[in-house]
């Protein structure tokens, strides 16, 4: 058999599977309850109003949203978007937003445009598996914001002085789950100037919080040292690919040219059907049944972990978002205790693949929003049976 004459780029090489993607696989089997999947309820899904809004597209502008479109997204979208930013304290032109294939892209194009093969990223503990997918093919080197339940210290930014960015998740962080308070955002801020770091602030959760709104955003506070990524995915639907990257007026022609090389631009079509359905206030609507939802299953995996889950156990409980970070006993390893809990029926993420470095071990993610809660509860109690080794 000839040898492959294809060779490799180098980057490649740092490319991994998505260990969330591969578990996922997992899920399809008959019978299993996955708690692994950060992915929305389909039954917040609006699809009568996706079904008007794409026939009102197609009865007014159906050449123009099947045509190539501008790279930078549809004006009206980028418009709204610059308007619900400016509620949230967050003070944009429409110049500044770029609509981007998902907030995933958003990520790719950040790093294409800000890392160099050795510069350094600065994230936080445990963070975005997706995020350092994203930037591994620029061949960064990684260093690691030390946090506490809060996020990051502020104190410890030293770590990170002279890194391109750091990564922040403040909202409902995925895997953790936290959230960080008023009086670490100003510290933060404050410590991030002082040393001249620049952030990229990546909020797809901020919108599903379920007793009070998160503080104002980290780019409210420093406009010109902060990229912002926002979503459509967890508040609409996440097939549309809808997301969206708010910078300083320096850095857009280079996000849009590496755009431009990527894809040319996100599909026209699915922008004005999302302009449609949220030109009037839709969200306002929508959303709070979105929390409404989640919170109950929120609530149901908390009684869940209390009623089942063994000593030496901790985990947080999330405000908003779609996660619980569970701590399991100092000596137990998440990933092995994987397949024990898909046999007796369950799957959920272990956190080690959260880490840039130094992964703990005894930790893993559940996601509570894809199962009702009678199915939250029996799956908890499978996991507990797994890890006690109770038959």
């Amino acid at each position: 058999m000839n040898a492959s004459p294809w060779k490799m780029a180098r980057r490649a090489e740092r490319m991994n599977p998505s260990v969330i993607r591969e578990i996922l696989k997992i899920t399809e089997k008959p019978g299993i309850i996955s708690l692994a999947g950060g992915l929305p309820s389909p039954y917040s899904f609006p699809v009568e109003a996706m079904r008007e809004a794409t026939a009102l597209v197609l009865r007014d502008a159906p050449r123009e949203a099947l045509q190539y479109a501008a790279s930078e997204g549809f004006a009206p979208l980028r418009e709204w978007v610059a308007a619900h930013m400016a509620a949230q304290g967050v003070h944009v032109d429409a110049s500044q937003v770029l609509i981007t294939t998902g907030s995933q892209q958003g990520l790719d194009l950040v790093g294409k445009v800000l890392i160099d093969a050795g510069s350094t990223v600065a994230v936080e503990a445990p963070t975005y598996l997706g995020a350092l997918q994203a930037f591994a093919p620029y061949e960064p080197e990684v260093v690691t914001v030390p946090c506490d339940d809060d996020g990051p210290i502020p104190e410890a930014l030293g770590v990170a002085r002279g890194a391109r960015f750091l990564y922040l998740l403040p909202n409902f962080q995925n895997p953790s789950g936290r959230c960080m308070s008023e009086s670490r955002r100003a510290a933060l801020i404050d410590a991030a100037r002082a040393i001249g770091l620049p952030i990229v602030e990546d909020n797809p959760y901020g919108d599903l919080w379920y007793d009070t709104p998160p503080p104002a955003p980290l780019s409210a506070r420093w406009r010109e040292g902060t990229v912002y990524l926002g979503s459509f995915s967890k508040v609409l639907a996440p097939g549309l690919r809808l997301g969206y990257v708010i910078a300083p007026p320096a850095m857009m022609p280079k996000l849009l040219q590496a755009k431009q090389a990527a894809d040319l631009h996100t599909p026209g079509f699915n922008q004005r059907v999302v302009y449609e359905v949220i030109r009037d206030g839709f969200l306002s609507e929508h959303v709070p049944t979105i929390r409404a939802r989640y919170k109950t299953q929120r609530d149901a995996m908390r009684a869940a972990l209390e009623a089942h889950m063994p000593p030496g156990c901790r985990w947080n409980v999330p405000v908003g978002g779609m996660f619980f970070w569970v701590e399991l006993p100092e000596g137990v390893d998440a990933t092995a205790l994987l397949p024990k809990a898909v046999d007796l029926g369950m799957a959920y993420v272990p956190g080690a693949a959260f880490f840039a470095s130094e992964p703990r071990a005894n930790t893993l993610r559940l996601s509570f929003v894809t199962a009702a809660p009678d199915v939250i509860e029996r799956g908890v109690a499978l996991l507990a049976k797994a890890l006690t080794g109770d038959r």
